[in-house]
């Protein structure tokens, strides 16, 4: 080849080179503070790539930052590691068996519409409204889309909650999520602590409104986590005990074997089973 034509081929492959737009740097997971700020933007560029308007991003990322508390309380889930009667006595069982008798008793109405619905008893879905939040006095004071961010950010399980920053923005959005919402450690939404995702999937409208809004209503927050348990394969009728069908379902909720045991016999007093 002439030194002509190659000092041509050079130029030519330099313009077309020049004439393809540079990538934005992906965001990078990071294990501390310092990279958060820099992951923020590039992770802004992906989210309206992926559809997320400006005004969203703008509205959301406003207040976001590194959630140093979601980062010690993901470090130390330790009461998962407990025995049954540990874990039973560490959430309260007798109280939220107690106090969930009075409450099935007091909203006979609204069980009865969600059983005639997802096919869930009451017993089980006071059980995780008991255990996650006290019957909803207890939703948490960290800010919502930090702690997911936080946790899209960190490499522990950046895919994870990468998908689950998404949803939240989607939430945001749809305007069923507050960019100020406070809850969870980990960005769980609610009186039954449902995760972003989980509420583009199955948050429903229990009460009726229009709207749903799983931390200011009651119905809403039951009905959401009925139509998850039914999602998850809850059967109609069955039993929720381990080894019966519905156990499964309550598997979903959970990966701790010691919190669906949990669920499983707290519920089963409630319902008198």
């Amino acid at each position: 080849m002439g030194m002509a034509k190659s000092v041509a081929k050079v130029l030519a492959v330099m313009i077309a080179t020049a004439a393809v737009p540079a990538t934005a740097e992906a965001a990078r997971c990071g294990n501390d503070a310092g990279g958060f700020p820099a992951w923020a933007e590039a992770f802004k560029g992906e989210a309206a790539a992926r559809g997320i308007s400006r005004s969203t991003l703008d509205k959301a990322f406003s207040n976001i930052g590194y959630a140093r508390a979601t980062i010690r309380a993901d470090r130390g889930q330790k009461s998962f590691k407990l025995s049954l009667d540990q874990f039973m006595q560490k959430r309260g069982g007798p109280t939220i068996i107690r106090r969930g008798k009075s409450l099935k008793q007091q909203n006979a109405a609204l069980f009865a519409r969600i059983e005639s619905r997802y096919g869930v008893p009451a017993g089980p879905l006071l059980a995780i409204w008991g255990m996650e939040t006290g019957f909803g006095g207890f939703l948490g004071k960290e800010h919502t889309l930090s702690a997911v961010a936080t946790l899209a950010y960190d490499c522990r399980r950046s895919d994870y909650f990468t998908d689950q920053f998404y949803a939240a923005l989607q939430l945001v959005q749809k305007g069923i999520l507050s960019p100020t919402a406070r809850g969870a450690a980990h960005g769980e939404i609610g009186q039954t602590q449902f995760l972003p995702v989980n509420v583009l999937k199955y948050g429903a409208d229990g009460d009726g409104n229009g709207h749903i809004d799983l931390v200011g209503s009651k119905a809403d927050a039951l009905a959401s986590t009925a139509n998850f348990l039914r999602g998850h394969g809850w059967s109609a009728g069955a039993g929720y005990q381990p080894g019966e069908p519905n156990f499964a379902a309550l598997q979903g909720w959970n990966a701790a074997s010691v919190y669906q045991r949990a669920i499983a016999i707290i519920g089963a007093e409630i319902d008198g089973r």
